[in-house]
């Protein structure tokens, strides 16, 4: 079912709309019909590619996204943290840093 829109000179917001709304409102000038049922009907057929309704759809997506290059498959690495540091080292580098720390 359209809408019906009804054209108010002083909301519009530049002076080609002002000049459309107040043809509107004097009947020199038809308002547009909007229908929202229909044009969400429309709208539903172009949301899904004729292809994309067959199994030729996803091969051509699998082509598409496919890499040119060889991709390396990871190889996963352990990394293990060992306490070999003396935390008197790291003492002295503080108080070179702030000298009120001794």
């Amino acid at each position: 079912m359209p809408e019906e829109i009804k054209p108010d000179p002083n909301q519009a917001t530049t002076q080609e709309g002002q000049l459309a709304a107040e043809r509107m409102a004097a009947g020199e000038e038809r308002p547009a019909a909007v229908d929202t049922e229909a044009d969400y009907k429309a709208s539903k057929e172009f949301s899904v590619s004729d292809i994309d309704k067959t199994g030729a759809g996803e091969s051509a997506a699998a082509a598409a996204t496919a890499p040119h290059f060889k991709v390396s498959e990871p190889e996963e690495t352990v990394t293990t943290a060992t306490s070999d540091a003396n935390p008197d080292d790291y003492r002295e580098m503080a108080k070179d840093v702030n000298p009120r720390l001794s």
